[in-house]
């Protein structure tokens, strides 16, 4: 890649002469299907990128999610697909960093391209590799994978990519973050020099642009900075945090979420067992909260996403894996259970507010012993996250009294309050017409459920910040930690019977964990490697998810035995 690269940067802002989708040149089987889906219009990145694609750019694109980027390759990939004569090998190749995101990838696909028979394939680890070994040898047009099951389909020469015209890495940052590098430049190396290549990200760090420069031939860069609405309105999220002690974060966001009332939300947690724990939790103070998670089948997933979009339901509880890709337009408050292990998870979840000038909150539940990974996503966000209270008995009492107030006032403009006249004419007989007023007012407070106090939530102080000793590793994890001192609280250690000996590195562990359960990199904690083995921390509700999938999958091109560390 040269250095002179064509920069486009973009602002979201409506215009009055809008391109359509027709403008853009699509053929007319891709502008029927967007109509029967109700597409109107192109977003920003959309109308930047399906142009130069089309033409065979190479392209670097950088946007949040949400953005539209799914379509903005999707459309050219269908695009130049030949209307008979196809191969058996595919013509494209799409990499994702999760198997939630590559059926939703998958699917869109399917959707844009059902016109055209569209053979699309996702192939992702935790899927019977039977099904997906017969729908490659019957002939697909094109590959929706993550990094690791491409490479097993490699390795066993069941994936040709001599075909390849075109690679998409789709959340490049979310893969790299995960350890996929090195599996990314695997697949590469093994896809026609003369392809076109795309690369999507929502950040842009270093290691993006290493890719490109090796990867990408004079690619066009577009990049969209911020939404912006015909008033010139910025996108602005509210962002807040709230030091807790773990023993009280369901009752503190119980109380926090009393006090925002949001229309919709998302609230984050690590483990799928954590997410069910706090959505019970949530439901039995009166939300109405969904989970969503990787233990759950496509059916009920959409049968979840359905009842929040259609405001049947207040809250999702997801973990990130789950969660990615989602899209929920009415969306006013993200939060962050546990403070995400990198800035980046951070940026990509708060962009999911704020959007069409509407303002979005961010909230942060912050363990004391958290507190400085606050401090780094604010050096390298440059935003500032203001640290408040949890909201006292008080002030509950207050929010609560007020949306009665709120409600009464609505019924007193609104409502037909005749014929109860003769009931408040009867008691002001034996009462002052103010005591009555309150005696209703009191029935309509406790009939909200509103009137019981709460116990108060101790203040939870910043641990102080320690020098940390123990050596980092690139990909972020902790080595060299003493076997003794046991696992992290919440956690537990994992022990895999190979280290250095048999070439392995923590981003190697990282990736297969990623890859083949339901968590996501930034869940995994310390990771030590010994000479004959390793030992990885993960969420203690996880271990034996882990155990199970990395019993069945290959790390470095072989099957090591796994169980949990004895001294855990």
């Amino acid at each position: 890649m040269r250095d002179d690269v064509h920069v486009t940067t973009t602002d979201a802002a409506p215009t009055d002469d809008a391109t359509t989708f027709a403008d853009l040149g699509l053929r007319e089987e891709l502008l029927r299907a967007l109509t029967g889906l109700g597409y109107e219009e192109p977003t920003p990145i959309q109308r930047e990128a399906i142009p130069e694609l089309m033409t065979g750019r190479d392209l670097l694109g950088q946007a949040a999610t949400g953005t539209g980027k799914t379509a903005a390759f999707a459309l050219p990939i269908l695009q130049r697909m030949p209307a008979q004569g196809r191969g058996g090998d595919p013509t494209a190749l799409v990499l994702v960093p999760t198997r939630e995101l590559c059926i939703q990838v998958s699917e869109a696909l399917h959707r844009y391209g059902r016109e055209l028979g569209a053979r699309v394939l996702p192939i992702y680890g935790g899927q019977p590799i039977g099904r997906q070994l017969r729908e490659l040898e019957r002939g697909v047009d094109v590959v929706v994978a993550t990094p690791g099951r491409a490479l097993d389909h490699l390795a066993r020469g069941t994936l040709r990519l001599d075909q390849i015209e075109i690679v998409v890495l789709d959340e490049a940052d979310e893969m790299l973050d995960m350890g996929f590098a090195e599996d990314l430049e695997g697949i590469l190396t093994a896809t026609p020099p003369l392809r076109q290549t795309v690369l999507f990200s929502a950040t842009m760090p270093s290691r993006i642009n290493g890719i490109a420069r090796k990867h990408l031939r004079e690619p066009v860069r577009i990049q969209i900075e911020r939404e912006v609405t015909a008033a010139g309105e910025v996108p602005r999220v509210r962002q807040t945090a709230y030091v807790v002690a773990r023993s009280h974060k369901a009752a503190a966001l119980g109380r926090i979420l009393d006090i925002e009332s949001p229309t919709a939300a998302i609230v984050f947690c690590r483990t799928r067992e954590e997410v069910d724990q706090l959505t019970e939790t949530l439901n039995g103070r009166g939300y109405r909260a969904e989970a969503l998670h990787g233990g759950m089948g496509q059916e009920q997933r959409d049968r979840v996403m359905s009842r929040l979009r259609a405001g049947t339901a207040d809250l999702l509880v997801a973990t990130d894996v789950a969660a990615r890709g989602l899209d929920v337009e009415q969306l006013t408050h993200v939060v962050n259970y546990d403070v995400p292990s990198a800035p980046e998870s951070y940026v990509h979840r708060i962009g999911r507010v704020g959007r069409g000038g509407r303002e979005g909150v961010a909230i942060t539940l912050v363990e004391p012993r958290a507190h400085r990974m606050l401090k780094t996503i604010e050096r390298v966000t440059k935003q500032r996250i203001a640290v408040e209270k949890v909201p006292t008995s008080a002030d509950l009492r207050a929010r609560r009294l007020e949306l009665t107030r709120a409600a009464l006032h609505e019924t007193l403009l609104e409502d037909d309050l005749e014929h109860f006249r003769v009931v408040v004419e009867t008691l002001t007989d034996d009462f002052d017409i103010m005591q009555v007023a309150l005696a209703a007012v009191k029935l309509a407070h406790e009939a909200s459920g509103a009137g019981s106090d709460e116990d108060e939530i101790p203040e939870a102080a910043p641990a102080p910040v320690r020098e940390d000793r123990e050596h980092r590793t690139p990909g972020g994890s902790r080595s060299g930690r003493d076997r003794s001192r046991g696992p992290s609280g919440g956690m537990a250690r994992v022990y895999v019977g190979g280290g250095r000996s048999a070439g392995i590195r923590p981003q190697d562990l990282v990736g297969a964990i990623a890859n083949e359960s339901t968590l996501s990199g930034r869940d995994v904690g310390a990771i030590e490697i010994a000479d004959r083995f390793s030992l990885v921390e993960v969420p203690e509700g996880a271990a034996d998810e882990v155990i199970n999938a990395l019993q069945n999958t290959r790390i470095k091109g072989r099957k090591l035995q796994v169980r949990r560390d004895e001294k855990s």
